[in-house]
């Protein structure tokens, strides 16, 4: 890069009295053309780390639901004062946070009743964000580049080069959720290519009927028949390869497991078909002269007789009580085998390694390879589940009697937090991501809401003591002290949304005459230590 700029001003100077180094760290600062370059970029290392993680289980990948570029920002920053890289990490762009946060009609329930454009919009924050992390670095090791050759230290100056060659960007794969699609086939491609220009590399859409959408943890889920669905997988992979990302990733939600209704009835055209495996499921009564059909009412001719299926009031048909896993099963053989899919997403009702990865070895056996992406719900009480299966686990190898431990929901008792149940539980909290990646497939863990629920957590604890008798005390002990103590960068929050960047650029423009910010009277010089 420095030797094109060089190629054209030999001299190191250009027109106007620009500087080569000002060039490079403003092309730098740039890498990403568009969002859509960058949706071309994240498809590659997606598929990178799926290739390690086929390799080694251990490789797998996480994310955290997002509902700010600042969140994102802030997550993934984290990340590399933690490894020294943002490898393995993403974003999760949760559709139950942009409909509870992030829309115009105020806080709503994940019912896809929010503006489509919001998701869209949301992708774009984040990536602007992100660019922006890594605009403030770079400018900081390009300002110690230059402080170093001022002072003529030669290391100074070579470490600063290489920690400049060596820079890795803050921008990451985001998994965007595109819901149910928002409407048919052409509507869900349609609203596919926006995310992706946004720059989603990952798009997941779940089985549900668009107009009947419920959060995956919620009663009164509706799903779509398989070629329905599948068309739906085609739309998302179209938007893909028209757009060029053909790297593209799509994930392919089930909600069998908790939906026991469906709005339509599949025609099926052969026996074993898509349509009849879908059907096979509803829940039915044999006609007979006894119960002959009544005027307006469905019937299927099915294993040798007419069955008339049982129909709610509101016209959705029921499947039978106790099919869920096995329409999962089906529905993720299809999803890869017919639809294309790359991961799969199966909505459960507990965190429970052992049945998903059950689950799993059924779908592998026709579908070889297959890879989850799961959710680590916060829906899910993690604490009660957890103790509950560790005492369940206890009570069956004969280790504990009965009384133990008490049962339900008094498992949730803080003075269990130090038995050995409770350490058991933790420690199996701790290493469910890693058992999970290596017994049931699953590519990638994350976590839909972390951020709503940190938020909430986090005001209210400053709020508490701010508006309480601490007040001042609660606001440095909360959050300044650790923010300092932590090396969260925010602390200094002039110099984290640029306030340096702008310096720097008035420097390039105007040398000496730059009315700069940094200057003496800065009071964020009272954070130089941190």
């Amino acid at each position: 890069m420095k030797a094109e700029a060089l190629s054209r001003y030999p001299s190191g100077v250009g027109p106007g009295g620009i500087t080569v180094d000002d060039i490079v760290q403003l092309r730098l600062q740039n890498t990403f053309d568009t969002h859509l370059d960058i949706a071309r970029a994240m498809a590659t290392v997606v598929r990178r780390d799926m290739a390690l993680y086929d390799a080694d289980s251990a490789q797998f990948t996480q994310s955290l639901g997002c509902w700010s570029g600042f969140h994102a920002q802030q997550m993934i920053k984290s990340v590399k004062r933690l490894r020294g890289t943002a490898r393995g990490a993403y974003v999760y762009l949760s559709g139950w946070m942009v409909a509870g946060l992030r829309n115009r009609f105020g806080h709503l329930p994940d019912q896809s009743m929010h503006e489509k454009t919001a998701v869209a919009d949301l992708i774009e924050e984040i990536y602007v964000s992100l660019r922006q992390a890594d605009e403030v670095a770079l400018n900081d090791l390009f300002r110690a580049l230059k402080a170093a050759r001022a002072a003529g230290d030669a290391e100074a100056e070579a470490e600063a080069i290489a920690a400049i060659d060596g820079f890795e960007t803050h921008v990451v794969p985001i998994i965007a959720d595109i819901d149910a699609g928002f409407g048919n086939e052409h509507a869900t491609y349609l609203l596919a290519k926006e995310l992706i220009k946004a720059g989603a590399c990952c798009l997941q859409i779940e089985n549900q009927v668009s107009d009947a959408k419920q959060c995956g943890h919620q009663d009164g889920k509706v799903t779509v028949p398989r070629e329905d669905f599948i068309e739906k997988l085609r739309a998302c992979r179209l938007a893909f390869e028209e757009l060029g990302v053909t790297d593209g990733i799509v994930v392919a939600r089930t909600d069998s497991l908790g939906a026991g209704l469906t709005q339509k009835i599949p025609v099926s055209q052969r026996p074993g078909d898509l349509a009849a495996e879908y059907t096979k499921w509803l829940r039915t009564e044999p006609v007979t002269e006894e119960k002959p059909l009544r005027e307006g009412e469905v019937a299927l001719w099915q294993g040798g007789q007419l069955v008339r299926p049982e129909r709610l009031a509101n016209g959705l048909f029921q499947f039978r009580e106790g099919s869920g896993r096995a329409r999962v099963i089906e529905d993720c053989i299809a999803f890869i085998n017919d639809g294309g899919a790359d991961l799969l997403w199966i909505e459960t009702d507990t965190p429970n390694v052992t049945e998903i990865a059950s689950i799993v070895s059924e779908i592998r056996k026709a579908a070889p390879g297959a890879k989850l992406a799961y959710n680590n719900s916060p829906s899910f009480n993690w604490t009660l589940n957890i103790r509950k299966q560790v005492r369940a686990e206890w009570l069956a190898e004969g280790r504990i009697t009965a009384d133990a431990y008490p049962d339900g929901n008094a498992l949730m008792k803080a003075e269990l937090d130090d038995s050995e149940l409770g350490h058991e539980a933790d420690a199996r909290l701790a290493r469910f991501q890693v058992d999970i990646a290596a017994q049931a497939g699953v590519f990638h863990n994350l976590i839909t809401l972390p951020t709503f629920h940190l938020t909430a957590k986090s005001v209210d604890e400053l709020a508490q003591g701010y508006f309480g008798a601490d007040r001042m005390k609660a606001y440095v002990n909360t959050v300044q002290r650790e923010e300092i103590r932590r090396g969260i960068s925010a602390v200094k929050h002039q110099h984290e949304v640029g306030s340096d960047l702008g310096d720097s650029f008035k420097e390039m423009v105007a040398g000496e005459r730059a009315l700069k910010a940094g200057g003496h009277a800065n009071t964020m010089n009272q954070f130089a230590a941190a």
